[in-house]
């Protein structure tokens, strides 16, 4: 009987290790920090054998195959010790495609991840069983277990990408790739992009690579490192024979002399980026044979994400923005380039090696006051105290969000978008935007 260590009881862990309980492996859980009480129950239930807030080395390095958590690095020592023994290391990704023959759909960028991979659930469960995980809601491993759909769409993290080994989607997306986690990366940018390639890494020509052509990290890479998979580039500035492009305010979308138009004003999700969401979409839509009609009214139906600048509530003619999970400075780039009035822009948190520079513009052309919201907001007082007329630090959501009220006139925007991680103040991004709609609820 094998034995699989599961490092991490969070929801792929323990997704996964039901999974590898079923398909008879022995398992064991360990996680360093406190498991959740309804991570536990199921494991009690299970007869799962798990420790939490320790990791016994005696029965972790003793494992035929190790999955660990996307959240561990591998600077870790446990996970150092591990492969010094030689023991294999998988993502949970890894893992439970080992368990499926399903059509996969494969979608990883830096940005626009969580959007287009809703988007595209949202589209193909029209008229395809479908499921959705990955880096999102339920995990992979418990739905190939459960439910065993005949398609996915996972949303994949570069993290989750640094663990495969013969993962393979049938379509990869790749939307865009910008400085993120380098501190995860040794501050190389390489190592980053090359991470998000590896979604593309085992491909052949029988499957699809679809990818931003206006991306030049994506275009100089591919350059460089040629792949396997079939291309299909989506632009907004260019015309691109197989993909997807703009020719005025249509979309076109089109494949083996198969072609998709459609308006561009119709769409429910606002912003440039939110086309190239749309075009990835639809790209792999067309790909799976959804019907056009189909296509067209989902993109025209479809609301958003929470979290991902979400309309709160208008006060006093100020309306209130939750992006709460903008984690990196390009995400908060689409977010301020969105905006249409005068905006108070809360903004702080963990910073990843940020650098501001690409909001200058937007920030002394739109920004009027700034709130810091974070443990330590020197960078942030450094960088923008000579743009604005305000510049406050504040030390909780309630205190930033009262602030903004003051700050604010009628027709402003007050804008959460952080640009950090938020694990200085808050439990996740979920949680502080949910802080942030409590707050603006409560004024």
């Amino acid at each position: 009987m094998k034995r699989l260590v599961v490092l991490g009881g969070g929801e792929s862990g323990v997704g996964t290790a039901l999974l590898a309980k079923a398909k008879g492996y022995e398992v064991f859980v360990s996680d360093k920090g406190k498991i959740k009480e309804n991570y536990r129950q199921v494991l009690i239930h299970n007869e799962i054998e798990w420790e939490d807030e320790t990791h016994s080395e005696s029965k972790i390095l003793n494992a035929d195959i190790v999955m660990k958590s996307p959240g561990i690095p591998d600077k870790a020592p446990l996970v150092k010790q591990i492969r010094e023994k030689g023991i294999q290391v998988v993502s949970e990704i890894e893992f439970a495609s080992k368990f499926t023959k399903a059509t996969i759909v494969g979608i990883t960028g830096s940005n626009g991840k969580t959007t287009t991979s809703t988007l595209t659930h949202y589209i193909l469960k029209r008229e395809l069983n479908v499921g959705l995980g990955g880096n999102i809601g339920d995990s992979f491993a418990k739905q190939v277990l459960e439910h065993d759909y005949p398609n996915y769409v996972l949303e994949i993290s570069s993290f989750q990408l640094d663990d495969i080994d013969t993962f393979k989607p049938k379509i990869a997306v790749l939307l865009n790739v910008t400085p993120d986690h380098l501190d995860r990366y040794d501050y190389k940018f390489e190592n980053y992009i090359a991470s998000k390639f590896r979604i593309a890494e085992n491909q052949t020509k029988e499957d699809y690579l679809v990818y931003d052509a206006d991306d030049e990290v994506i275009t100089n890479w591919l350059k460089e490192h040629p792949v396997q998979s079939t291309l299909l580039p989506f632009s907004i500035t260019k015309k691109v024979e197989k993909g997807a492009y703009l020719e005025e305010e249509k979309m076109i979308i089109a494949i083996d002399n198969n072609q998709i138009h459609m308006s561009t004003n119709n769409l429910a999700l606002e912003g440039k980026h939110n086309i190239k969401n749309a075009m990835a979409a639809s790209t792999v839509a067309h790909l799976l044979k959804i019907r056009k009609q189909t296509i067209r009214e989902s993109l025209e139906s479809f609301q958003g994400v929470e979290h991902r600048l979400e309309q709160v509530l208008k006060i006093n003619k100020v309306q209130y923005i939750n992006d709460s999970k903008a984690t990196n400075v390009n995400a908060t780039y689409f977010a301020l380039e969105s905006m249409d009035a005068p905006t108070i822009w809360i903004v702080g948190g963990v910073d990843k090696g940020n650098n501001y520079e690409e909001l200058f513009a937007f920030v002394n052309e739109k920004v009027k006051a700034v709130i810091c919201l974070g443990v330590d907001n020197d960078k942030l007082i450094d960088t923008f105290g000579g743009m604005v007329d305000t510049i406050v630090e504040t030390q909780s959501m309630e205190e930033a969000v009262k602030m903004a009220y003051k700050l604010s006139e009628s027709g402003d925007n007050v804008l959460l978008s952080p640009a950090c991680a938020s694990f200085d103040l808050f439990e996740n991004y979920e949680d502080r935007g949910r802080q942030f709609k409590d707050a603006v609820r409560n004024l």
